[in-house]
């Protein structure tokens, strides 16, 4: 596998705190990595030292040499009492050709929205559309932030699935961010849990039995996610889960 970014004991101290601390994970090409965790426990701190937004305080930082990252955020400020298409929202501060528009629509299946109002998209329609715009230049590295928010389950099982068809189509690396775990865990290769610092990380099987884990989302957490579990024809290598104490600065 191609290294694409990596985390190694990374903290950011700002504002006379640290808002992170021991984060270590790395992202290869092909692979589906998510982080989890409360609300404020680091896990966007942890994304931006890995895309280099945030400088480390301490730890090392790598990242592939101009490496293309693609961005579906958490939320988008914008003002829906304007009319603008789908077409016209796709070439917001992102220079596209009528071409990579079509085929990112076309791969998310929504092509048949490209004319239509953003403002009649349901929320799992929008999201596709968020997620076309982040894929439409092929980047080697998609990060997205709490894709489902705001999605009924059903929907949210369907852009998990459309993630991991992404995945396999570009052959890129995904970057999760998310604090609903059974169906985003279901789905990934591997789980790193945050609070704070990396409380533990391995596989999502191995990551819902650990005690830390359970700890911090409730003792019925593992069997939810049991439901989900993750399935595929292909092969990964998956490490037993570690655990790091709680050592907060």
């Amino acid at each position: 596998m191609s290294m694409l970014i990596e985390l190694n004991n990374a903290g950011l101290f700002a504002g006379g705190n640290w808002r992170a601390r021991h984060i270590s994970f790395a992202v290869d090409a092909g692979q589906i990595v998510t982080l989890i965790g409360p609300n404020g426990a680091g896990k966007s701190t942890s994304v931006k030292m890995a895309l280099g937004i945030e400088k480390p305080t301490e730890g090392v930082c790598q990242r592939k040499p101009n490496l293309s990252v693609g961005y579906v955020p958490q939320k988008l400020a914008i003002d829906w009492t304007m009319p603008m298409s789908v077409e016209r929202f796709m070439r917001l501060t992102n220079p596209l050709s009528d071409q990579e528009i079509q085929q990112a629509l076309t791969d998310v299946g929504v092509f048949q929205h490209l004319h239509h109002p953003v403002t009649e998209l349901s929320g799992g329609e929008f999201q596709r559309v968020l997620i076309a715009r982040a894929i439409a230049r092929r980047p080697e590295l998609l990060v997205l932030d709490e894709p489902a928010q705001g999605i009924d389950v059903a929907g949210e099982a369907q852009i998990y699935q459309l993630i991991q068809q992404v995945r396999d189509q570009l052959n890129c690396g995904v970057l999760l961010i998310s604090h609903d775990l059974h169906i985003v865990m279901g789905q990934t290769d591997t789980v790193v849990c945050i609070n704070g610092h990396v409380c533990c990380h391995g596989s999502p099987t191995s990551v819902a039995n650990n005690p830390e884990y359970q700890a911090l989302f409730g003792p019925e957490a593992a069997s939810q996610l049991a439901v989900y579990d993750h399935q595929h024809d292909h092969d990964h290598h998956h490490d037993h889960a570690t655990c790091r104490g709680h050592d907060h600065a």
